[in-house]
């Protein structure tokens, strides 16, 4: 058949089951655009109003589903909104692809318009290396069927991921004679169980462990390993606590659940993975915030606890801590393979369960306290409770980052595992409202939330015009504390009281400031209101889900610090300026000592 390269890409996303793509046509990718008209039936492209909420709305229909989305660009600043939806994909190991327009083939370096050419002809493509697994660059249009598919392969084989392809105006609309390539069919080698004699020794371990805790990071949710994990858990008694990009990967309400590690940690999760005397992490990176910084005994004291990693990825085993086991395999082969290896055996974990239970109500003890202090505007503490017994269990409630996502870790229990979307380590602010847009797609007959801060809002809100068009009826919870308070928060616990600096809203004068969100949300024609005190925070969500289209409650809630947050409870490495004093230096230093890198 003849078909331009316009059409090879859009016949290509076809064949692999993509059934929207976001886009933003402008003069580099206009022939690529113009490949969706008459195509409408199989594949729609939808709008967005930056092109990074497009990658964010992608990213996120993909965590729901397991099917990657496409998002495409013009050339020039279109191309480079898309860097930070990369790195966020790339480092929470999320498909999704990238195609950008760039200079015509035969007009490279002479400066076209948004051609970046000064140090290498059209080389903006540079700038996303980094953020992908892989960056083709396509110069001839009989190559670009077997790219994309190369592309699919690339990002859903082994550790998934973002994939860039570079796709020059004029490859765009030259037309050649193909017979297009069958897709790239995910799976077809078969899931790898690990090494038979390291699971074995890992099954053993973990049977005659004293205090087993079974670290689940967020591997589980890409593999959505979540029957294999809660198996395992039961077959072996572990206690299991989740890393950040973990959350929701277990039911919250299992009595095995520690909640949370690290320096957003909670008491019961800290207590538990720093004694474990074995370890099972699956899936996670051991990265700063769940390892309290490597610092020793607070989130973790291996050496000393024997660890068993269990990873997809070969470089992430051992990398952060040594490892007594490690086996490289599919979360879905591995731990049925280590549960099938406890079959039988009669394990007695009365003393054990007990302690995990006295752990976990004092923490939930300590949680209501945050949530009955009575303030006005409330405690997001308040807001997160009430939140949660308006939703159903199955709801997906969407964050991004600051003290809603920080809190949310700490106090709000998901029992449906995968209900909890989040952005992990690169912690991108603005993800929340167009990842909940994506959410919704994927899933519309499900309630969808974004949770999020007034900062988080203020990066993407032109997306409430997306969920119009769209029609994604997504309800958006909007604590409104008028700044950055996580960041103030962070620098009056590491600081001091006084050195809260840049991280409020404020007019010339000095009079803390705020748009009315409410109003902001009507204007886009979405039902909202404000709120400003704790018993009317339930019934103005029971309206907004009920509302049959967008809608936004806006929850002034408290700027009082210490209540501005929780308590975080791990151990961060905040480096600490000496003229701040003596004394907080030395205990700045002393913690560093105790970092184990």
């Amino acid at each position: 058949m003849k078909l331009t390269g316009g059409e090879i890409v859009v016949e290509m996303l076809i064949r692999h089951h993509v059934p929207f793509a976001f886009g933003i046509p402008g003069h580099g990718c206009l022939a690529l655009a113009d490949a969706f008209v008459g195509r409408e039936e199989r594949i729609k492209l939808l709008g967005v109003k930056q092109e990074m909420s497009g990658g964010h709305a992608a990213d996120a229909y993909y965590r729901v589903t397991g099917q990657p989305l496409c998002m495409f660009t013009s050339i020039g600043p279109g191309a480079l909104n898309t860097a930070i939806a990369a790195a966020t994909a790339f480092v929470d190991s999320r498909a999704l692809l990238i195609i950008t327009g760039s200079a015509h083939t035969h007009m490279r370096g002479k400066g076209l318009l948004q051609e970046v050419e000064r140090t290498q002809d059209d080389d903006l493509a540079q700038a996303l290396r980094p953020l992908v697994k892989r960056s083709f660059r396509v110069s001839n249009v009989a190559l670009l069927a077997s790219t994309v598919k190369r592309a699919f392969q690339t990002m859903l084989s082994g550790r998934p991921g973002p994939v860039h392809i570079e796709l020059p105006m004029d490859i765009q609309a030259q037309t050649i004679e193909v017979e297009l390539p069958e897709p790239y069919v995910p799976g077809t080698g078969g899931i790898s169980p690990g090494d038979p004699q390291l699971v074995a020794r890992a099954a053993e371990m973990l049977a005659t462990a004293q205090r087993p805790v079974i670290l689940a990071g967020g591997g589980v949710h890409i593999a959505r390993a979540y029957d294999e994990l809660a198996e395992l858990a039961h077959a072996s008694g572990a206690a299991v606590v989740t890393t950040m990009a973990g959350k929701g990967c277990f039911d919250e309400t299992d009595p095995l659940y520690g909640w949370h590690t690290g320096s957003k940690g909670t008491r019961v999760g800290l207590e538990l993975t720093s004694k474990a005397d074995v370890l099972l992490a699956v899936g996670c990176r051991f990265a700063d915030e769940t390892s309290s910084s490597y610092r020793h005994g607070v989130s973790f004291s291996i050496p000393g606890t024997k660890l068993i990693q269990v990873d997809l990825d070969p470089a992430e085993i051992g990398k952060n801590y040594p490892v007594d086991v490690g086996i490289l395999g599919d979360m879905r082969g591995v731990l049925p393979a280590i549960s099938a290896k406890l079959e039988g055996r009669t394990i007695d974990r009365s003393d054990f369960h007990a302690h995990v239970a006295k752990l976990r109500t004092q923490w939930l003890d300590y949680v209501r306290t945050l949530v009955e202090r009575e303030l006005e505007p409330p405690t997001i503490s308040r807001l997160l409770s009430e939140l949660r017994q308006a939703l159903a269990d199955d709801a997906f409630v969407v964050t991004s980052s600051g003290n809603t996502q920080a809190q949310m870790l700490q106090e709000f229990p998901f029992s449906v595992p995968g209900t909890c979307l989040t952005t992990g380590g690169f912690s991108a602010m603005g993800w929340t409202l167009p990842a909940a847009i994506g959410a919704k797609l994927a899933r519309p007959e499900r309630q969808v939330v974004a949770l999020l801060g007034d900062g988080d809002f203020l990066m993407t809100m032109q997306e409430m015009a997306t969920a119009i068009e769209l029609g994604t009826n997504v309800v958006v919870v909007l604590a409104n504390n008028r700044g950055w308070l996580a960041i103030s928060d962070l620098q009056m616990d590491a600081f001091g009281l006084e050195r809260a600096s840049g991280t409020l809203f404020t007019t010339p004068d000095g009079q803390r400031y705020t748009p009315d969100f409410a109003a902001c949300a009507q204007a886009f024609g979405w039902h909202s209101e404000r709120v400003a005190r704790g018993d009317q925070i339930a019934d103005a969500i029971g309206r907004a889900l009920d509302a049959g289209k967008p809608a936004l409650v806006e929850v002034m809630v408290s700027e009082q610090y210490p209540y501005t947050g929780s308590p975080a409870v791990g151990w961060w490495d905040v480096p600490i300026p000496e003229y701040l004093g003596a004394e907080k230096r030395q205990a700045y230093e002393q913690g560093k000592k105790e970092e184990k890198l």
